[in-house]
């Protein structure tokens, strides 16, 4: 099981064996050895390890299936809206704070869904807690910023040379971004979860 959650994670945050390896102070070939259950790290650098990935190490042994440590909650920055530039964090609207199941609240904020585009499973007003990263998977659901425009959350598609950003919502289009336009599209992070606020 930590071997196939090393490896799950590292993929999720978008980091290659060589990335991972560096940051440890190893070779590229012990990763690939703790991704193939041929070696275990010591116990120091899989406490390390779930450090680095802000996760428990519970998880990444596989004796819980939960992604983050009990009881630890920290105070996560809430903004309204994220718009395309250099710095994300220059150009938030910040709302205040709320708790969050995460050890790192500066890899993490809250955004405040704006629109029906994702109903009726995510609605207006709803809180989205979004880990900060600038790699998708297909299939996950992110907030991204097209061209000048303000972070969209959408579910994430990329295959043979175009991006595909997809609702929830019927009544809404799917985005379809290629070519030069892909240098348009910048990725905000990924969505862990969301919560409804009443």
């Amino acid at each position: 099981m930590l071997s196939k959650r090393i490896k799950e994670i590292r993929k999720e945050r978008g980091l290659t064996q060589t990335d991972l390896a560096n940051q440890f102070g190893v070779t590229q070939q012990a990763v690939a050895k703790w991704e193939s259950s041929l070696s275990t790290p010591d116990y120091i650098t899989i406490t390390k390890l779930a450090e680095f990935f802000d996760i428990s190490a519970d998880y990444l042994l596989g004796l819980s299936d939960s992604f983050y440590p009990k009881n630890s909650f920290s105070a996560v920055k809430i903004i309204g809206t994220v718009k395309a530039g250099y710095d994300f964090f220059a150009d938030q609207e910040e709302l205040g704070v709320a708790p969050a199941s995460v050890m790192d609240a500066e890899a993490y904020r809250y955004l405040v869904v704006r629109g029906d585009s994702m109903a009726p499973f995510i609605r207006d007003g709803d809180l989205a807690l979004v880990r900060i990263q600038q790699t998708l998977r297909n299939g996950d659901l992110g907030v991204l910023i097209y061209k000048d425009g303000e972070a969209t959350l959408k579910k994430y598609y990329h295959t043979d040379g175009t991006v595909l950003l997809k609702p929830f919502n019927s009544e809404y289009e799917t985005l379809s971004i290629k070519g030069h336009d892909l240098n348009d599209l910048i990725v905000f992070g990924k969505v862990i979860e969301t919560t409804t606020k009443w």
